[in-house]
């Protein structure tokens, strides 16, 4: 009975261990990007920096913009923002001798204005999550950072003037102080900036996101000169909705199978002679996979002994052709620029052949753009794929 029970127990366990040995592995699915236009609209305030107290120099702030998500992670927006700043003076008390040698006090205190402006800009994004995390289109969270320049239009400075009349008629009179970069009319001034923005994903098409960025121009902005560039603060919240179909492609790749081993019984039996030897027949075969930058479709130097492994073959197998196909990542361009930039590196393989000796008749191309992607990592399949055969 003993005996029974431990050859029932090694059954079992040789089972359990075919079974796991020939589970199939899970398919994987694979997320393609699509490049896409969007569009935002942003509501915030801003604090434009000054000498008096920050809730006195803060002001209201809104902004909208056109964008276009080349890549995963590269993108570029047309944002146009603009309301009001706001600008501040805190003059101290000061005394001065008057033409008689008499000395005279002037009392100092806090003096603010506001000023309006539209700044249009193109901004460089940046999608950091995607950069250092991978490619996700159903991640929830989304940090981005740009860099952009622009002009910024300010007019209606008159309460600015407004200071600068009471300034010269009560604390500076007889002195040359005052606001020494007063504007009036309509001003342009180059604008640089940069900031950081983070999205919170609702959908596939709809995002809340929320922005802060600065912003430098000249000295000049304020009125006040204080010989150093002038800056404002935006902090903005608003929606982002992406335009057109969806952002990305989901497809499956499926798991290698597995290897199945078969193990055959071995019995005694009589071994009948061999049968004649039969010279097995060669198959003459070569690859050689040419790889290309991105946008580029000339043969690279690193990739020229690949080209002269495929000419030393057929060189010594005269009876074999090569035929080459071209591909393109589907992850940058559209689908018209990567058919023409596979084309080209197709072309360009068959040439630098031609020009290394090869027969132009034993020579073939072709190419299939980024509608088959021979590879998973989305870089590789900037490829010439070289079949001898």
């Amino acid at each position: 009975m003993k005996l029974n029970k431990i050859l029932f127990s090694a059954a079992l366990l040789s089972a359990a261990m075919t079974a796991s040995a020939q589970e199939q592995p899970a398919a994987k699915t694979v997320y393609d990007f699509n490049p896409h236009w969007y569009v935002q609209a942003q509501i915030g305030g801003q604090y434009t920096l000054g000498e008096v107290k920050f809730k006195e120099l803060v002001s209201p702030n809104a902004q909208v913009a056109l964008g276009y998500q080349v890549n995963p992670v590269f993108g570029m927006r047309l944002a146009v923002g603009g309301w009001q700043s706001r600008a501040g003076w805190k003059v101290a008390p000061f005394s001065t001798l008057t033409a008689d040698g008499t000395e005279r006090a002037y009392a100092g205190g806090n003096y603010k204005w506001k000023y309006k402006y539209v700044a249009p800009a193109l901004d460089f994004t940046f999608n950091l999550s995607n950069l250092f995390c991978g490619f996700n289109p159903n991640r929830l969270v989304n940090v981005s950072a740009f860099l952009g320049a622009g002009a910024n239009i300010a007019f209606d400075n008159d309460e600015a003037q407004d200071v600068s009349n009471y300034l010269s008629s009560t604390v500076f009179p007889n002195t040359d102080q005052n606001l020494e970069y007063l504007w009036d009319g309509t001003k342009t001034r180059f604008v640089g900036r940069g900031g950081v923005m983070v999205d919170f994903r609702l959908s596939d098409r709809v995002s809340l996101g929320c922005e802060i960025n600065a912003n430098f121009l000249n000295d000049k902005y304020n009125s006040k000169k204080a010989g150093n560039p002038d800056w404002y603060f935006n902090g903005l919240v608003g929606v982002k909705i992406n335009l057109g179909g969806k952002t990305y492609t989901a497809r499956t790749v499926e798991a290698p199978k597995p290897v199945e081993r078969i193990v055959e019984r071995v019995v005694e039996k009589q071994v009948p002679a061999p049968a004649p030897e039969k010279k097995p027949v060669k198959q003459i075969q070569l690859r050689r996979d040419v790889f290309f930058p991105i946008n580029v479709t000339k043969v690279q130097t690193s990739e020229e002994k690949k080209l002269q492994d495929i000419v030393d073959y057929m060189n010594e197998y005269p009876e074999t052709n090569v035929h080459i196909v071209g591909y393109a990542d589907r992850g940058t361009g559209t689908r018209a620029i990567n058919k023409k930039l596979a084309g080209e590196r197709s072309k360009n393989v068959a040439k630098d052949l031609e020009e290394k000796g090869v027969d132009p008749t034993r020579i073939s191309y072709e190419e299939k753009g980024d509608i088959v992607q021979p590879f998973q990592e989305n870089d590789k399949n900037r490829v010439s794929i070289c079949i001898v055969k």
